[in-house]
């Protein structure tokens, strides 16, 4: 039964993590919550227009904009796992907060033992409790630093840790270009999920490292966004099998062209008014690990639109995880001066 358990959980994992499988444990901090940054291919680091939750991505990004700015997202996907998250921004002088809990909630399973008795319901929960720092230097330029607190819980088997982000970005309004870099998931484990001979099992913690740039069009309502993920190594295959290293290279090598085009994500939006936007993306890595010969699927592309309605921004994305599921992703925005909070 237990290795029932840690297939679910493994494969859950992989599926909405873009088969992205383990080099180390808590991927929920590299799991897109909001509908902005799904429909731009999964993140993005360089697009500095004072969108809260871009800051999950990059804490360089978080603005003045963001004063005051409460968000809610939330996604549905297969076998009752739903994940999101709450956020709210702060500017207090020159400095620029904001606080945001991250959840990834698996449902509900019913627990067999050995002999097929039923032992009752149990639960897997990811969480996340993100504070946020930025403060803008000269003209052009912002720094930003998250701390995260993590917890985990599956079944039984429960885990802590703690990371750090840091972020930096470069915001030319006069010609309508951005820059990101973003260093995330710095840290440890407090406390792994099991114990070998009564010593602690703790495992790494998945660094990545992104950089992007964005562009709009002076002439034309677009903008256009690429963004380079897992800097911090080339290789980003993880299959292995018990076949020999000729044979495996035979079967499963991926040319280093290949690969180099694993690393990218390109975006567009149309940008008619600062009301409204339509955006389309191509996560290059997604696509390539989600082809099955023979089977039609658009994983690799998604889709995203928001609107502002008055005092709120409500935002909608489409994408594929998983062949043959498409999952969708709501965003809800507010500016509380509306009811009354300054």
């Amino acid at each position: 039964m237990k290795k029932l358990i840690i297939l679910l959980v493994v494969v859950s994992l992989s599926a909405i993590c873009w088969s992205q499988a383990g080099k180390g444990v808590y991927q929920v901090l590299d799991l897109p919550m909001d509908a902005r940054s799904i429909g731009l291919g999964g993140t993005n680091v360089s697009l500095f227009d004072g969108d809260l939750n871009l800051a999950l991505n990059n804490p360089a990004l978080l603005s003045n904009k963001s004063h005051n700015i409460l968000t809610l997202n939330y996604a549905r996907y297969l076998a009752g796992i739903n994940f999101g998250s709450v956020g709210y921004g702060r500017t207090l002088g020159e400095n620029n907060f904001a606080l945001a809990v991250n959840y990834l909630d698996f449902g509900k399973f019913q627990e067999y033992n050995e002999l097929d008795i039923y032992q009752g319901e149990f639960t897997a929960k990811d969480m996340v409790l993100n504070i946020l720092y930025s403060r803008q230097f000269g003209k052009y330029f912002s720094v930003g630093a998250t701390a995260k607190v993590i917890y985990s819980a599956y079944e039984r088997y429960s885990s802590a840790g703690m990371a750090i982000d840091f972020g930096a970005n470069y915001h030319d309004e006069n010609n309508l270009f951005d820059m990101g870099l973003t260093v995330k998931n710095m840290g440890f484990q407090f406390n792994g999920y099991h114990s070998i001979e009564g010593s602690n099992h703790r495992e790494p913690i998945p660094v990545n490292i992104l950089f992007g740039v964005s562009k709009k069009l002076k002439q034309a309502p677009l903008r256009f966004s690429f963004t380079l993920h897992n800097l911090q190594r080339f290789n980003l295959n993880y299959e292995r099998t018990s076949a020999t290293d000729k044979e495996y290279k035979q079967v499963y090598e991926i040319k280093w062209y290949d690969m180099m085009f694993r690393h990218a994500i390109v975006g567009v939006e149309i940008v008619p008014s600062n009301n409204f936007y339509l955006s389309v993306a191509y996560n290059y890595r997604r696509n390539a690990e989600m082809n099955i010969p023979s089977f039609r699927s658009i994983a690799g592309f998604s889709f995203g639109a928001g609107i502002k309605v008055k005092d709120f921004r409500v935002a909608f994305a489409l994408a594929q995880f998983q062949s043959g599921n498409l999952t969708t992703h709501f965003t809800i925005s507010t500016d509380l001066k509306g009811f009354g909070v300054k």
